[in-house]
């Protein structure tokens, strides 16, 4: 069975600026919570409270490295957003191209 995630739950979690700087730290290269608190302008308590919205919206993931918990980014997460904005990629195209059809075709017959 394929990994489904909400993808109502990822916009909402990616909505919020910092936990998209920290989603883009991670994209960038995998980290703990306190190497993204040094690059960022709030407390690591605070940190790792987006760190769980992003990780429960299932956009990232956490390994157990010794006492630490280095984060990054959850590919099924990303694959998941990938395909709802792909279904409305082809939906948006769909549209189009009926409404270039009928204009092509009124174009026509004037």
């Amino acid at each position: 069975m394929a990994y489904q995630l909400p993808a109502h739950a990822a916009c909402t979690a990616l909505g919020d600026p910092m936990r998209r700087a920290i989603f883009e730290q991670l994209a960038a290269k995998p980290s703990p919570v306190g190497e993204l608190a040094k690059t960022l302008p709030i407390t690591r308590p605070a940190v790792s409270q987006h760190l769980r919205v992003l990780k429960e919206a299932g956009l990232v993931t956490d390994i157990h490295a010794g006492t630490r918990r280095i984060y990054h980014v959850d590919p099924r997460g990303i694959g998941a957003m990938r395909d709802w904005l792909d279904t409305m990629w082809t939906s948006a195209l769909k549209d189009f191209a009926a409404f270039a059809n009928s204009v092509s075709e009124k174009d026509m017959t004037e």
